[in-house]
């Protein structure tokens, strides 16, 4: 069914109308009550979240033959504007009184809404303007303190996007060619009857946008230093929000284009991604840099049950629960991380006794992203585990599970000072209210999602 009603994309539309307003609003308002654009952003991203539950309840349709409607573009609409959410609440007391207060909130809706395009379009042309207009506004996010660890961190962030963009883009040239359209559906028909090596070639070159996009291997480079050089609501936004929408495209393209040829190439990188980005964490004293090795390891967590799609009909509701469960427990350790303010191990020495709901807050998103049980990420890597099974793969289930135990080290290294005594010597720990409480939120949130999966799995 197709239906070309504006009112079908009606959650987008309150996010581009709020980054207008904001815009709009920033020109005129003094620098002391800038502040209020970042009300409209969130009023924007509310009415979103209104919009995209609303239009859950309804049947599958492709909008404007483009825009498919389905489960996977519900997900990834309410955890695209939900993370996104967050972010605002933490950047407002990042960026307060900041003369570019505005454009910092604007900036993120723009990024949001093109990720939200990236994992709910069918067709390659939208697929490309989608991660153009997710990627622009976070390059010049990366680089919004102006200092040097910002500027490189946008600059290396710029540079990949920018070459594997252009390989992306070849690759979407090289498929329209041998797939005679641009459509999903079209390029499935027709790749039957394609030369198998053109297609080879463009799907590689298309996933090294996907890739990048996703954090993982090979283009994976860029995240630890962004994550570490970027303001740090900033590095919260670019290790969560685009992985959603990346993640979400990868399955789509899968499933609806090459369900038989695609589960070997993207087993090879999940495995890799995984097994660099735990390893990489271990030597990790930077907690920035340990999330951001961190995001790299559950990158391949991810696109485990991607590989399987069309394989299995475990694959669809292992991505979209895996990718929920993932965004708001990333989302909170980030939080945790700004209300402390400090960057290596030693600083979060007894946070537990000085701020136990913050503390305990770290410990359940820590190990929810380990995937202890009762947390969402637990949820999720049990059906991404199932969907390996499900689909042929034993062997890529017996590396993330081989990934997952390794894991638990490098996230006990950030455990263990919790619990002990800081020192008679050290300040006393100074905490961000507000980053406090977006870090408790998303704690509750991310038991509630695993202790509430039974119906959130069954619902129709």
């Amino acid at each position: 069914m197709m239906n070309e009603n504006p009112a079908d994309l009606a959650p987008e539309l309150c996010v581009l109308i709020a980054a207008v307003l904001g815009l709009v609003n920033g020109l005129f308002l003094p620098r002391a009550r800038q502040w209020r654009v970042a009300v409209i952003c969130a009023a924007g991203l509310v009415a979103g979240l209104a919009a995209a539950g609303v239009a859950a309840t309804r049947a599958d349709l492709m909008a404007f033959d483009a825009f498919m409607i389905d489960p996977v573009t519900h997900v990834t609409r309410i955890t695209v504007l939900g993370a996104t959410l967050l972010v605002v609440a933490l950047a407002a007391g990042q960026v307060r009184d900041h003369p570019r207060e505005s454009e910092h909130y604007v900036l993120i809706l723009l990024s949001a809404l093109g990720t939200i395009v990236l994992g709910a379009t069918s067709d390659l042309l939208v697929l490309v303007a989608a991660y153009l207009l997710a990627s622009i506004p976070a390059y010049a996010l990366a680089g919004f303190g102006k200092d040097a660890p910002g500027t490189e961190a946008a600059l290396k962030y710029y540079l990949m996007g920018a070459l594997l963009g252009v390989l992306m883009l070849g690759g979407v040239t090289l498929l329209y060619g041998v797939g005679r359209g641009t459509a999903y559906p079209t390029l499935r028909t027709a790749f039957a009857d394609a030369p198998a090596g053109a297609v080879a070639l463009g799907v590689v070159a298309l996933l090294a946008g996907l890739l990048f996009k996703a954090g993982a291997v090979p283009g994976h480079f860029w995240v630890p230093d962004v994550t570490e050089g970027a303001p740090p609501a900033v590095a919260a936004y670019v290790t969560t929000v685009p992985k959603i929408g990346a993640v979400a495209a990868l399955y789509r393209f899968g499933a609806e284009t090459l369900p038989d040829g695609w589960a070997a190439l993207v087993a090879v990188i999940a495995a890799a991604t995984m097994t660099l980005g735990n390893l990489a964490a271990f030597g990790q004293d930077n907690v920035r840099r340990l999330l951001a090795y961190s995001t790299v390891g559950q990158a391949g967590y991810l696109l485990v049950p991607v590989a399987m799609a069309g394989r299995t009909d475990l694959a669809q509701p292992a991505v979209l629960y895996y990718v929920a469960a993932y965004a708001v427990t990333n989302a909170g350790a980030f939080a945790v991380v700004l209300a402390v303010r400090r960057d290596d191990l030693a600083g979060y020495t007894g946070l537990l006794r000085g701020s136990p709901l913050v503390g305990l807050s770290l410990v359940v998103c820590l190990l929810g992203l380990v995937g202890t049980p009762p947390t969402a990420v637990f949820v999720g890597k049990v059906l991404m585990f199932g969907a390996a099974l499900d689909g042929g793969h034993a062997w890529l289930a017996v590396v993330a599970a081989a990934n997952t135990v390794a894991s638990v080290f490098y996230y006990l290294r950030w455990i263990v000072p919790l619990f002990g005594r800081r020192s008679p010597d050290a300040p006393p720990l100074r905490l961000a209210r507000g980053a406090s409480a977006v870090a408790v939120v998303a704690a509750v949130f991310s038991v509630a999602l695993g202790i509430g999966s039974g119906i959130a799995l069954t619902a129709p």
